[in-house]
């Protein structure tokens, strides 16, 4: 058949508050023109984030029921330490409540100031970890990257030789870690390829440099490999996971997305000395290594998130309704990023408004526009985003400016998908009435989660 169906069934529904334009224009404004401070009830399709905001199955749900609360040792800690080696083969698992945790202990214990860390595209909590030590986050996109529009099957992958380039000016003492993350959140959603993992593994090992995996999309990733990369068309989606993190030291992971988890996360690592030291800090700001700031019935969703995640029916239906919506926008003339990635479309905000220019924040005055039309909420990834350095406190402009509409996992159907791409189409029309925004408040590190905007 044709149509790609919902590889599931809805047994449980939450009712959406319909507001009017009017109303969504005044309660913009009283955000402070941020869709991060709206309240949730005024919002219609909330395309924020697919950061725990997913639908959990009827398993996930029994497995909520089946926790072991117990304080240290319970049954749930072993069922997620063991779901976790049996699909990425590290060794050495450290629970977290969620993956901005496994960053900030990780990056506490090896990065120090003056040090650099690579990466193919840093997303916000991951520069704002690596900053906050003392350390710079570098990016180093792929060419292809640079053009949002360009057909390339692997434009998340990293720039293999600006990292040697990288390596040899800055020296490999100071590189604490290469860091990959699949797919990429802030290139577009963008998947990396096995080859890429390859030689930056190769490269990061030269030079004996940790390698690892920011794995929160790691099953999405592991499909585009399949679909896209000569040689593992027939490999079972298990096996490309295993080959994926089998080049790496280790990887963080945000639960909340690749395992349908409201909540938690992980640190994996194969080096015992430094597993003990992640577990030592662990404790004075988490939790006990066998739960790690989780319930146990968060713990049970996890192990039980990681199996569904691997199927493969759910997958291909995943990438197929975002490239419904990413196909439609981009016939009708929209700029969007392509092709299309897995949890989010990315709307290419500085073609979109072109007559806006970076430092007025073309992605920011998209996302309120389209709350404006349609009470739909989706997140500025640009120069509000990444344009400051906490340290100097110059503004640039980021190497993109894009709207990201990430679409949470078995929430909703395609008639929603059906009205993002309407709205998003009536904002297009009027788009030349669109102006830019100024920040009239903010903090130093990830402003854009609490910044007070007002329009030019």
């Amino acid at each position: 058949m044709k149509t790609i169906i919902e590889p599931f069934r809805i047994k449980v529904v939450e009712p959406i508050r319909f507001t009017t334009g009017e109303e969504r224009e005044a309660l913009i404004a009283e955000a402070g023109f941020n869709p991060f401070r709206l309240r949730a009830d005024d919002v219609m399709i909330d395309l924020l984030t697919d950061s725990g905001t997913s639908a959990m199955s009827a398993e996930g749900w029994a497995g909520i029921m089946r926790g072991d609360e117990s304080y240290a040792g319970a049954r749930s800690w072993f069922r997620f330490r063991d779901r976790v080696r049996e699909v990425f083969g590290f060794e050495h698992v450290v629970p977290v409540h969620q993956g901005r945790a496994a960053e900030r202990i990780l990056f506490g214990l090896l990065v120090k100031p003056g040090m650099v860390v690579p990466s193919n595209a840093h997303f916000d909590t991951t520069r704002a970890n690596i900053e906050f030590c003392g350390g710079r986050a570098v990016d180093l996109p792929c060419p292809e990257a640079a053009e949002p529009a360009l057909e390339a099957p692997f434009k998340g992958n990293m720039d293999v030789a600006a990292l040697e380039r990288l390596i040899a000016s800055t020296g490999a003492e100071h590189i604490p870690l290469v860091m990959l993350t699949i797919t990429n959140n802030s290139g577009g959603g963008q998947p990396v390829s096995m080859a890429n993992v390859h030689a930056v593994a190769a490269v990061a090992r030269k030079h004996g440099i940790p390698f690892y995996i920011d794995a929160c999309r790691f099953a999405e990733n592991a499909w585009f490999i399949k679909q896209r990369e000569p040689g593992w068309a027939e490999a079972p989606i298990p096996e490309i996971v295993r080959a994926l993190f089998a080049e790496a030291d280790g990887c963080t992971m945000s639960a909340k997305k690749d395992a349908f988890s409201n909540t938690g996360g992980f640190l994996c690592t194969r080096d015992p000395q430094l597993a003990q030291q992640e577990r030592d800090l662990l404790i004075l700001t988490e939790g006990f290594p066998t739960y790690g700031g989780l319930a146990g019935r968060d713990l049970e969703a996890i192990a039980v998130g990681l199996e569904e995640i691997l199927d493969e029916h759910y997958l291909r239906y995943r990438a197929a309704s975002t490239a419904y919506v990413v196909d439609r926008l981009a016939s009708a003339g929209v700029p969007v990023v392509r092709p299309a990635g897995g949890h989010a479309v990315y709307l290419d905000a500085r073609r979109f408004l072109p007559h806006v220019p970076p430092l007025r924040y073309p992605g920011q005055s998209l996302v309120v526009a389209l709350y404006v039309e349609a009470g739909i909420r989706g997140c500025e990834i640009g120069t509000a985003m990444f344009g400051l350095d906490p340290h100097t406190g110059e503004e640039r402009p980021a190497h993109w400016d894009l709207v990201r509409l990430a679409i949470p996992r078995r929430v909703y159907t395609q008639s929603h998908m059906d009205y993002v791409v309407e709205a998003t189409l009536e904002v297009w029309r009027r788009r030349e009435r669109l102006g830019g925004m100024r920040i009239v408040e903010a903090p130093r590190f990830l402003r854009h989660f609490s910044a007070r905007f007002a329009p030019d």
